[in-house]
């Protein structure tokens, strides 16, 4: 094993919480190596100005981190999975993910829960699939363009600038802010991100002495689960702005994959889901999307085409 280890990383609270995770499991696993890190700030993180609706899908929170890789400037790289987009680079590989958190989103507000919220309460999202789909359980709530980092979130509510916000549960987890949930949003009918509360580590295809350490860490039920899921975005051509979403589940030998993919314009949704193989998750993630192509959803995802230009 080599003597050090440099991790990529963003440099917010969180990126560092959840480098931190991997650097102790490595340590385990190469007690002899010295690991550390190295942050580097993203064109995401430069621009808070731009909507981040116009930012996501586009890999701006991983490329400057997926260019120090190729580079050799870092040994790894620890994102996110959510923020990666379908297609890596090429001379990369995707390695490992880590056991998946807790996937839902969640709300937090100064008390009330969303069906004591009053009309027309300001939630704080960037996310038009978490939008539609909180329209769907209230329809008279105003939906606010929120950006920054959790901290800055949770103060733009402690402020009252926000009646409340919509995070993902498995980030305030991980900062031991747990408390500040007020209600946990039902994956019945609030579906998360596709890769939502998974952390994936990067390296270079061809680091072969890496590859097989870090497939010591791949935690494969939420392998089998993220793969479907992203193949189900891929399938439907992810890199636009459609709001979609998914959640793979493992039970057994079988993954049961859940999918949505709701209309910019209208504020309509369509969800289906597929059972499959769980060492077939590619074959589920395509399944699920053929259905929701049939069922309509090229014309969403051509307005969302439409909204990029």
């Amino acid at each position: 094993m080599r003597n050090s280890i440099v991790i990529g990383t963003r440099g917010s609270k969180l990126a560092l919480v959840q480098a931190g995770m991997v650097i102790e499991r490595l340590k385990q696993l190469a007690p002899g190596s010295e690991i550390r890190t190295e942050e580097i700030t993203t064109h995401g993180d430069r621009n808070q100005q731009i909507s981040l609706e116009r930012l996501e899908s586009t890999g701006v929170f991983v490329k400057d981190i997926e260019e120090a890789l190729l580079s050799g400037r870092i040994d790894l790289a620890v994102h996110s999975l959510k923020d990666v987009p379908t297609e890596i680079p090429r001379g990369l590989k995707l390695a490992a993910v880590l056991e998946r958190g807790d996937p839902r989103d969640v709300l937090v507000t100064r008390g009330p829960n969303l069906a004591t919220l009053p009309a027309g309460a300001r939630i704080g999202t960037s996310s038009l699939r978490r939008s539609i789909q909180l329209k769907g359980l209230r329809a008279d709530v105003e939906l606010c363009s929120i950006r920054g980092n959790v901290d800055t979130r949770l103060r733009k509510v402690d402020t009252g600038e926000y009646d409340g916000a919509i995070l993902a549960a498995a980030g305030l987890v991980r900062l031991g802010c747990a408390d500040r949930i007020v209600q946990y949003l039902p994956l019945e009918t609030y579906l998360p991100a596709v890769g939502q509360a998974a952390l994936v580590i990067e390296t270079r295809a061809d680091d072969m002495e890496l590859l097989a350490l870090l497939q010591r860490l791949n935690h494969l039920p939420t392998w089998q689960a993220v793969t479907a899921e992203r193949f189900f975005l891929y399938e439907l051509g992810g890199g636009c702005q459609a709001p979609i979403a998914a959640l793979g589940t493992i039970q057994g030998d079988k993954l049961i994959l859940e999918g949505m993919v709701a209309s910019i314009r209208h504020n309509r949704l369509l969800r289906a889901s597929e059972t499959g193989s769980a060492d077939k998750p590619e074959r589920v993630g395509k399944r699920l999307a053929a259905r929701l192509v049939r069922m309509g959803a090229v014309d969403f995802i051509n307005e969302a085409k439409q909204n990029d230009g």
